[in-house]
């Protein structure tokens, strides 16, 4: 089973990339985030005459979470119980929920579409809110494994964190911003410490996943490693392959970020109604 995460930065501005890519490269389950769209302006028909059912989180032009799938999908979860609210209170009293996080059983495995809030600057309430995010995400990771210690479950997505100096084109570009800060570092590996790796670098896979569009960043290769796929000891080890897919930031119109993808071991059964596409 090939299973890949990419944030595309508008679904609607990239339907035919995006599906044209997942068919080609054969990925039977996408992870994406921002689509930038509501359910009822979601690009169904394309991803469905692709032959994919797709399960989706988003609220407005902003974030957006959704998950693509070409086998059957399960348990599906619209955001997690813990993740904290952003923005002016409602009537209630509570904070609006964002649309980042969205889960879904295939196969097996439990798999999380996640888009991890920027934070913005290291002075902003965002950033507060980022550091709950992920603290709450962390501790609902404990309870899943501790409850399904052989469950292989997978975090994917944009995690808005460069947990390592050479995750960025030059650290001292970075200086007082976020991104790079202690703090989100911290919290990315409390992450891996509640029982997550990160399937690509435990293999040795290194490079880029973002660069802006701004100042050439792409040509000059200034960019950054923000896109994971964290797995549980289980998920690990049906781990096969691993890889970014760098020539995805080519051509006309492209994401700012690259898919990241992995195959695992596991054998599932071929759709003879599934489209074929020369």
């Amino acid at each position: 089973m090939r299973v890949a995460t990419w944030n595309v930065n508008s679904i609607r501005s990239r339907v035919g990339r995006v599906v044209d890519w997942a068919m080609r490269e054969d990925v039977d389950v996408l992870a994406m985030q921002e689509i930038k769209c509501t359910e009822a302006q979601f690009p169904f028909e394309a991803f469905s005459e692709a032959g994919y059912e797709v399960e989706l989180h988003g609220l407005s032009q902003w974030n957006g979470v959704a998950i693509a799938s070409r086998l059957p999908m399960t348990d599906v979860s619209i955001g997690f119980p813990s993740a904290p609210g952003f923005g002016k209170p409602l009537d209630d009293g509570t904070l609006p929920q964002e649309a980042r996080a969205i889960g879904a059983t295939v196969e097996g495995v439990r798999l999380w579409s996640l888009y991890v809030p920027n934070g913005r600057e290291l002075d902003n309430p965002h950033y507060s809110y980022k550091l709950e995010w992920l603290a709450n995400l962390a501790t609902e990771t404990r309870a899943w494994l501790t409850a399904q210690p052989d469950l292989p479950l997978a975090l994917m997505g944009d995690f808005n964190i460069a947990p390592f100096d050479h995750d960025v084109w030059d650290i001292a570009a970075f200086a007082g911003k976020t991104h790079v800060s202690q703090p989100e570092r911290d919290a990315f590996a409390a992450l891996e410490a509640a029982g997550l790796t990160d399937a690509l670098r435990s293999r040795g896979v290194e490079g880029y996943t973002y660069w802006d569009y701004q100042q050439l960043r792409f040509p000059r290769n200034e960019g950054m490693r923000i896109d994971f796929i964290l797995g549980s000891r289980a998920f690990d080890a049906l781990v096969t392959d691993a890889r970014i897919i760098r020539e995805e930031r080519k051509g006309d119109a492209p994401s700012d970020h690259v898919p990241v993808v992995v195959d695992l071991a596991l054998d599932v059964e071929d759709d003879d109604d599934r489209p074929m596409f020369l």
